[in-house]
């Protein structure tokens, strides 16, 4: 029998049309399907018109309301398809993982660099893609297809602003390929018999990206106003010694701020420890490193453990418990 999946629309430039304004989304996902007809030899498929945005719109209260309506519909359907713009398309692919965790049915977000409607667009392939994986047996948890690769959710992130190849995984290798209508694959993540869902996050949390000459009165700003501030950094990580930012950085995290350091480099991640920059803070038990992490995962980690913990040390359980592979346990050693 044909697997149902739930096809759910959110907005994003593979739903958009041309206005006098620029690309605004307004294409609904039954239209979206009636591009790509073949999709219904894979399975079946019913939709929901969720939200009607550009990704630049999308915020934590919107990924309740997906991870809502894949609770909602959960024992319905096998699998889950949602379509969404680029832009933060790898913070909510980040943030489902957290809200919906251990699914042993796939939830799959897609979108497209060109809208449906253009003839060069790669928004057919997607979509196909994305309902060959949703239908495909042994398929599970929160995964990005596009452009022919299946990463993790809490892996991705956008690497492109134009061409195709708009998603890289970082850190860790994608779980599989489709080439030619096939899937292939490499990696079968962890997954329960029944998804663990959350529905709290707490937003007030904040990034700072270091530049040279960042003000300490900016980094002291951010520590006051947040419940949670990440700090990306250079390199392997640190902070200057000059202006009193790791005097800062240590006394928030000694009255209990939640303080995050991390690289604003893609790859291969973070180690406070090598330089004389870095080493005080990874030697102080208060301040956390997100290591291989990347930051559209710290961010969502943090918003959902934040109204769990109760203590300084569950947010740090919390923040270094593994979930859907978002850290390596070689990289907490």
């Amino acid at each position: 029998m044909k697997k149902r999946i739930l096809f759910i629309g959110t907005g994003g430039t593979i739903a958009s049309e041309l206005s006098r304004g620029g690309l605004l989304p307004g294409v609904g996902p039954e239209q979206l399907l009636s591009y790509v007809p073949d999709v219904a030899e894979l399975c079946e498929v019913e939709c929901l018109q969720l939200y009607e945005l550009d990704s630049t719109d999308i915020g934590p209260a919107h990924w309740l309301g997906m991870a809502g309506a894949i609770r909602e519909n959960y024992g319905d359907f096998d699998g889950f398809v949602i379509s969404h713009g680029t832009d933060t398309m790898a913070y909510t692919a980040a943030a489902m993982s957290y809200l919906v965790q251990g699914s042993p049915k796939p939830i799959i977000l897609t979108g497209a660099q060109k809208p449906i409607g253009e003839d060069a667009s790669d928004s057919r392939t997607n979509l196909r893609d994305s309902f060959r994986c949703a239908a495909a047996r042994g398929m599970h948890g929160v995964c990005i297809v596009f452009n022919g690769r299946v990463i993790l959710g809490t892996r991705a992130r956008k690497t492109h602003t134009k061409s195709f190849d708009a998603f890289t995984s970082i850190n860790y290798p994608n779980i599989a390929d489709v080439r030619d209508g096939q899937l292939i694959r490499y990696i079968t993540p962890y997954c329960q018999s029944e998804p663990r869902f959350y529905g709290r996050l707490n937003p007030n949390v904040a990034l700072l990206k270091l530049i040279p000459g960042t003000r300490p009165e900016l980094l002291e700003y951010m520590l006051r106003s947040s419940d949670a501030l990440i700090i990306e950094s250079f390199g392997v990580g640190g902070l200057p010694h000059g202006g009193g930012m790791h005097a800062l950085v240590s006394a928030a995290a000694a009255a209990g701020k939640t303080v995050v350091m991390t690289t604003q480099v893609q790859n291969e991640g973070s180690d406070l420890a090598v330089y004389a920059t870095g080493r005080p803070l990874s030697e102080d038990g208060g301040i956390l490193e997100a290591y291989d992490m990347t930051t559209e995962c710290a961010v969502a980690k943090l918003m959902w453990l934040l109204p769990l913990a109760r203590t300084g040390e569950d947010i740090r359980r919390l923040f270094y418990t593994p979930v859907s592979l978002d850290i390596l346990t070689d990289a907490l050693h």
